[in-house]
């Protein structure tokens, strides 16, 4: 299943960048530590955290498993940033001073295994010292989003209706209807079907402790709450 296609990928990236940039003072803190160090960003989407890596001075790799997200962010960074087409758990991930990634890309997983093979990946792939900083989906997000109605959001040249089902547990369904115009003064209608895997995040801590991370789970980046059913893991590699 190949999320964010083209159409999606470009309203995504016209419209959906304030979580990033409400996210970035906090991840942009706890990356201090490895300033001078090799970011590897995972989920890079068009590259709205990424642009505040690189405002920051950090050498960044941008990777997304969408290849119409890694066109866009490639468009929209530049020829000089290293953005790569990366598709978790199993392609390898290069040695990194730390690892970001903000969006929930790990949630996108087919199932909590898949989940847990990323994580073990990520914690290898970082250097000593390394930073470990992701968000992903909680198994409260599958009691929020059961029986939400449906929320729709426009700008000026798109339009996305989302519709969400929780059909079980671990497990949440987001029905996403796209409209963006075709270029012969008419809209095209596009349809998505994007599937969460929600996990008890307890366990990650004790998952990445094997691995050589310690970690912790909270509500936020900094000062900046994720919403609800989100929660950010938050990590140094000994």
């Amino acid at each position: 299943m190949e999320y964010y296609q083209h159409d999606l990928a470009l309203i995504h990236a016209r419209g959906f960048g304030e979580y990033a940039d409400r996210c970035a003072p906090g991840l942009l803190d706890l990356l201090a530590p490895v300033r001078d160090g090799l970011v590897l960003e995972l989920g890079c989407g068009a590259g709205a955290m990424t642009r505040h890596l690189l405002a920051a001075g950090h050498r960044v790799i941008a990777t997304d498993a969408s290849a119409a997200m890694v066109e866009l962010a490639r468009a929209t960074l530049g020829a000089d940033v290293d953005v790569r087409q990366l598709v978790l758990p199993d392609d390898p991930l290069p040695a990194a001073d730390a690892i970001v990634s903000v969006g929930h890309a790990i949630s996108y997983l087919p199932d909590a295994a898949a989940v847990d093979r990323a994580l073990a990946a990520m914690a290898g792939a970082l250097r000593p010292g390394g930073v470990l900083a992701l968000d992903v989906c909680d198994l409260e997000l599958g009691r929020i989003r059961a029986g939400e109605l449906p929320v729709g959001r426009a700008g000026p040249d798109w339009a996305v209706i989302a519709e969400f089902s929780a059909p079980a547990p671990d497990r949440v369904v987001r029905d996403i209807t796209t409209f963006v115009p075709d270029g012969a003064g008419a809209w095209r209608r596009g349809r998505e079907r994007h599937e969460y895997v929600l996990v008890d995040i307890s366990l990650i801590p004790v998952l990445l402790a094997s691995c050589g991370v310690t970690a912790t789970v909270t509500s936020a980046f900094g000062t900046a709450e994720l919403p609800p059913g989100l929660r950010a893991v938050t990590g140094v590699r000994s």
